[in-house]
């Protein structure tokens, strides 16, 4: 196919100037029109990257919970400006952190309660726990205390509760903060669904996808086909990370969060995005419909919260229920469709899906830092500019 030619250029120099390897998919219509495989999934070993190669996704795990809550929506088990707390209790009497005249910082009651489209939102003011700010402070804190006390083996519920009792950075639903938000709508979908979010993930979207290399723990022979996670020194050495980054891989692990911890093949990622352009259906099997699907991308932030949200490589974009979505192709210099919507991952995982075009693409490497802003926007004007 002559007319990615250019892109297959652009894949096979990305694996020659930074990740070991990489692994491209586009579907049109839902067919799929390109696949291309580049590299090395295991340089000492000398294993090429290809199809049956096993991706982490980290927080493009972030898309499938969202939408995988959105099936319970769709079957009114929640309605998205209900309060967080008629589902997660613990969450009732939250506090935020306030920085006094004096420059000192304190703790005082929300006025209003979080309600659950901030958590799809990343409005809700819960932050990683990195950084020197209170709020990240107190939730490293009490994350030790739970993994001291339960020998680190503790489960999602575990660590809502736990998270509940650190104080938010600002009043719910007033700035965006990337954070925890879509662990508490993975707690979401395990109390309403009786299940844990591995398992409803299994039942609801991966067994009737046939996303038969997809999930959060081991299995089979997936480990040994684990692209290798490289760290990259600014020379542009390559050096196997720590194993201890897969540790929730593993099959005695408890913990399966919202934000990332899962791991697919391209093909199996093609698979949900594939569906998710379609408006839902993938092979007569139907997940959601369109008009969820339209809710979910589009933009939810207001003026103050796109000055949160927007930096360079999110530029004309906008966010929605736990995607980017483009609102502004001159401002993000982009050649993909309006209403293009995704996410990427730590690791160097992107997905692009327009739903008006019937356009899906699957971006994956396995690299930090990950070199997003430099890798995706090329390949995606070099994608889209084929399509």
């Amino acid at each position: 196919m002559a007319q990615f030619d250019h892109l297959s250029a652009l894949l096979q120099s990305i694996t020659e100037t930074g990740p070991a390897g990489c692994a491209c998919m586009i579907a049109k219509d839902g067919e799929t029109v390109y696949e291309g495989y580049f590299g090395k999934a295991n340089l000492a070993a000398g294993t090429d990257t290809g199809p049956d190669t096993v991706f982490r996704l980290y927080s493009m795990t972030k898309v499938v919970v969202c939408a995988a809550a959105m099936i319970l929506y769709e079957r009114g088990r929640f309605l998205l400006n209900e309060p967080l707390h008629l589902y997660l209790p613990e969450y009732k009497d939250v506090h935020k952190t306030v920085t006094g005249p004096n420059g000192q910082v304190h703790t005082e009651p929300v006025k209003n309660p979080i309600l659950i489209r901030h958590a799809f939102g990343m409005m809700t003011g819960h932050p990683y726990p990195f950084g020197e700010s209170l709020s990240a402070r107190e939730i490293t804190r009490l994350r030790a205390e739970l993994s001291e006390k339960t020998g680190g083996r503790y489960t999602l519920r575990d660590e809502i509760r736990a998270t509940a009792q650190a104080p938010l950075m600002f009043e719910p639903g007033t700035r965006w903060l990337y954070g925890y938000g879509h662990d508490l709508v993975a707690g979401l979908i395990e109390v309403l669904s009786g299940k844990s979010i591995g398992q409803f993930l299994q039942d609801e979207i991966f067994g009737p996808l046939g996303m038969t290399d997809t999930g959060y723990r081991y299995r089979g022979d997936i480990e040994e086909r684990m692209a290798v996670m490289y760290e990259r020194a600014e020379d542009g050495t390559l050096t196997p990370a720590s194993e201890e980054m897969d540790r929730l891989h593993r099959p005695d692990a408890l913990l399966e969060l919202g934000g990332q911890g899962l791991y697919a093949t391209t093909r199996d990622y093609m698979k949900f995005a594939r569906m998710m352009a379609a408006g839902g259906t993938l092979d007569g099997v139907r997940i959601l419909s369109r008009n969820t699907i339209d809710l979910m991308r589009t933009n939810h932030l207001d003026a103050a919260q796109m000055a949160d949200f927007t930096g360079s490589y999110s530029a004309g974009y906008g966010y929605g229920l736990g995607v980017r979505t483009l609102i502004d192709r001159a401002a993000g210099g982009s050649n993909s469709p309006l209403g293009e919507f995704g996410w990427t991952g730590m690791a160097g995982t992107w997905t692009s899906i327009s739903p008006e075009t019937n356009t899906a693409i699957v971006y994956m490497h396995q690299m930090l830092p990950n070199m997003e802003e430099y890798y995706h926007l090329r390949v995606r004007a070099a994608a889209y500019g084929a399509l």
